[in-house]
């Protein structure tokens, strides 16, 4: 990464370096050109004007050092000018290049070059002979500051993005690592791990991703290990008391009776309930709990439920009623699943509400909504536990589990999932509690 950041800045800063070289050296040149032709554009004006004539311009010229002096013999080429001179004629007077010395240049020549003027007449014209301009001392020396700058800005940039990159580097992999680290130790099966949030960027929100997702697998992992742990208690209960009725039966310590037959027969349903239980969680969970959906009256289905309680709550001297909001249309759902959840709604109430006191059954619509409601007037759920009702065999004071293995809540929330609606529910300790089925909207 440290590699990967450094040659990216390289890169960057060796193109800018380039290009700002290149685009220095280009705009020099020609502000040194531009310049030089103008001062030789005016020195032979200045000599036109003194003389009237263009005899010996060019020693003129060599002598101001706008012309390189002559090269004398076996001594160093010097180079040519990168100006030529015609005159009025068209005719080369200073030569250089192409341009030689008393050559006539055609009009078109003419025209690209630069002509001198002396009260509105041309005397003369400067041509550019495209020669390499040659820099003098000073120039040149302008040119090595330049190029100078450019490198320590070159090697600056490269140090600058060497210590950034393993700034960045470090930055970006101690949150990976950590990260790495802890998916490591829950791989090996220490789910409760934690990493710290270093940053508000995509990297922490990653980080508190993590962290939550840590926290649901530990409390899950606890869920599982406590439900488990219940679920071998309930079997273990029923089981212990058939075999020792079963056991004494044998050995003639106890006669057979309908009492005691029918007290095993007992446990023995409560087993079956247990199971019936775990294989609808399980098909919830794997998604093949089968819903077989028809239209359903609101009214039938809280009647029908109401007239399988009708007695127990008559001899708890309980009031059991049902409303129906008028106008509700009918329905699409599963009667069986839901008179299921609704029984272990009404069921649970019937347990936690005292003498005289009263179980509603309603049916309504809120914003749009139809609504299936079970309200009590029983003892209420503390707030602590009102959270944790529909865990999977959670058991506080006064849950509410649904049922006795602790999964009739949890059931219901399933159930109503693949109905595509909800359960809710709402408690005030002393004084009742309500739960709430919403089905879709349209739900027809």
């Amino acid at each position: 990464m440290i590699i990967a950041f450094v040659s990216v800045s390289l890169v960057a800063v060796g193109l800018a370096a380039a290009f700002v070289w290149s685009a220095t050296s280009i705009e020099f040149t020609r502000y040194l050109q531009d310049q030089r032709q103008n001062n030789f554009v005016d020195a032979a004006r200045s000599f036109y004007l003194q003389k009237n004539n263009w005899n010996g311009v060019g020693r003129a010229l060599q002598q101001q050092g706008l012309l390189p002096p002559p090269g004398q013999a076996g001594g160093p080429q010097q180079p040519p000018p990168p100006f030529a001179l015609v005159d009025q004629n068209h005719t080369v007077i200073i030569p250089s290049g192409t341009f030689l010395l008393g050559q006539q240049v055609p009009d078109s020549a003419i025209a690209g070059g630069l002509p001198i003027e002396v009260n509105g007449q041309v005397l003369g014209t400067v041509l550019n002979t495209g020669q390499p301009l040659i820099r003098n001392t000073v120039e040149q020396r302008y040119m090595d500051a330049v190029n100078r700058a450019l490198l320590i800005a070159l090697f600056g940039g490269a140090l600058i993005a060497l210590l950034l990159g393993i700034w960045l580097a470090q930055t970006l992999t101690r949150p990976v690592n950590e990260l790495t680290s802890a998916t490591r130790a829950m791989a090996r099966g220490q789910l409760a791990q934690q990493v710290p949030v270093r940053s508000s960027d995509e990297l922490g929100e990653l980080a508190a991703s993590f962290n939550q997702m840590s926290a649901d697998l530990t409390r899950a992992n606890q869920s599982r290990r406590q439900m488990t742990a219940d679920i071998a208690h309930d079997l273990r209960n029923p089981l212990t008391v058939i075999g020792g009725y079963l056991e004494s039966l044998q050995d003639g310590k106890l006669k057979p009776t309908s009492e005691r037959f029918g007290t095993m027969y007992a446990e023995v349903q409560h087993l079956q309930r247990l199971v019936e239980d775990l294989r609808t969680l399980s098909l919830a969970d794997s998604g093949e709990l089968v819903m077989h959906r028809e239209a359903t009256a609101p009214g039938d289905l809280l009647e029908g439920v109401s007239a399988a309680y009708q007695n127990q709550a008559g001899l708890q001297k309980i009031n059991l009623r049902v409303e129906i909001e008028s106008g509700l249309p009918e329905i699409s759902l599963d009667p069986e699943r839901i008179e299921q959840v609704l029984g272990n709604l009404v069921s649970n109430a019937l347990r936690y509400t005292p003498e005289n006191g009263e179980i509603r059954l309603t049916a309504s619509r809120a914003a749009g909504q139809p609504v299936l409601s079970v309200a009590d007037t029983g003892s209420g759920i503390p707030p602590e536990v009102l959270p944790h009702i529909f865990e999977r065999s959670y058991r506080g004071d006064d849950s509410r589990s649904g049922n006795e293995s602790g999964l009739g809540l949890a059931i219901a929330k399933s159930i109503m999932e693949l109905h595509g609606g909800s359960i809710r529910v709402t408690s005030a300790p002393g004084r009742g509690t309500q739960f709430f089925l919403t089905f879709p909207e349209n739900n027809r």
